[in-house]
């Protein structure tokens, strides 16, 4: 190419430049020292990420990941069985509420895992602050970001686990939450949800936790209905047959039936076994009540000839049915009909015929 040439070159603008190369972009190889850079500067950019977040207190390992979650991190959850005790109690118990509170946050799931470490080890250090520390862990819950959204789970299953009914009256927004994240679509929180309410059903009294399950049987999200209909059946026989007679078998058999026709089938399913578990309770009951009265026949004591011959007595008053007297032993058919509506009585009579006849057969 002629001097006069190269110069005409260099004279082109740098945008027509730029077409030019492009449109031979495949003739084109990258520079081999560019690649290289680009190479190194992203292994730099990684190994600096990779030492962002340390692992906190053993316990809480945090390392980039960039894709993983918001804020790029990959966190380690601790199972409770793997958790260590406190070394200084007093001090985690002065900076715990601040921690909780903190817009760091690891130091919010560190300060999480500490709260299960005291719930685990201390309990009765942290019964003074419980409901303090209960509002941090509904508004930790309530997180975007999932490591605290998760360990916030976690945390709600061992304070279940560790104080009872003593947190019946602070349940409410820890209640709400869980039902909502076991209803969302993100698997790992949806899952943890699941075995924290789940830890719920199995540490908190039935007689404490349906009144407070109730009213969410009834609401408008289907799946937080669903959730509550799980609970709710998985609490009820733990009352035990006498325990379901003394809370009121009539008012459980109408929340079950209305169930039934739920929008969702994990709703009706678990209406379907509660059923079923209130119709075991139920003859159970008959069953001891027809046996007590044939210890103690009704006409044991002898009736006064006059009131005999008194043409006014129905001549079946005196051998009326034991049965007839006590309404609680008529039988399960029966039962329903006289508690429910007729199109609930039969759909509640033919979930469980088919289920005994299933059973028989």
């Amino acid at each position: 190419m002629s001097e006069k040439a190269l110069r005409d070159l260099n004279t082109i603008p740098g945008t027509e430049r730029k077409n030019e190369d492009s449109s031979k972009a495949c003739l084109t190889k990258p520079s081999i020292d560019n690649a290289a850079e680009n190479i190194e500067d992203r292994q730099k950019k990684k190994n600096c990420s990779s030492l962002v977040m340390p692992v906190v207190n053993g316990n809480l390992a945090v390392t980039a990941n960039s894709g993983v979650e918001i804020g790029n991190a990959e966190v380690e959850y601790i199972e409770s069985e793997n958790l260590n005790d406190l070394e200084d109690i007093d001090t985690c118990l002065k900076t715990l509420l601040a921690g909780l509170d903190s817009k760091d946050w690891v130091m919010v799931c560190e300060s999480l895992n500490n709260v299960r470490r005291l719930s685990i080890f201390h309990k009765e250090a942290m019964l003074h602050m419980l409901g303090d520390v209960i509002t941090s862990i509904a508004k930790s819950l309530k997180s975007p970001r999932s490591a605290v959204c998760k360990t916030a789970i976690m945390t709600s299953a061992d304070i279940f686990s560790a104080y009872n009914d003593l947190i019946i009256d602070s349940l409410d927004p820890l209640l709400v939450q869980l039902l909502l994240k076991a209803s969302q679509d993100k698997r790992f929180v949806c899952e943890a949800a699941e075995r924290a309410l789940i830890s719920m059903t199995t540490w908190i009294s039935p007689i404490s936790l349906l009144p407070k399950l109730q009213p969410y049987l009834k609401n408008r999200n289907p799946r937080i209905r669903a959730k509550a209909s799980m609970c709710f059946s998985r609490s009820v026989p733990q009352l035990g047959a006498e325990g379901i007679k003394t809370y009121g078998i009539e008012k459980l058999i109408q929340v079950a039936a209305s169930q039934l026709s739920d929008q969702l089938p994990e709703s009706r399913e678990a209406a379907r076994t509660l059923l079923l578990e209130l119709q075991n309770a139920y003859e159970k009951f008959h069953d001891l009540m027809a046996a007590t009265v044939n210890e103690h026949p009704v006409n044991e004591h002898p009736v006064s000839e006059h009131i005999v011959n008194d043409h006014s007595v129905n001549e079946h008053s005196v051998n009326e049915d034991p049965v007839n007297e006590h309404p609680e032993m008529s039988s399960w058919e029966s039962f329903c009909l006289s508690k429910l509506s007729p199109l609930s009585a039969q759909a509640v009579l033919r979930v469980t015929s088919i289920a005994r006849e299933g059973l028989v057969s």
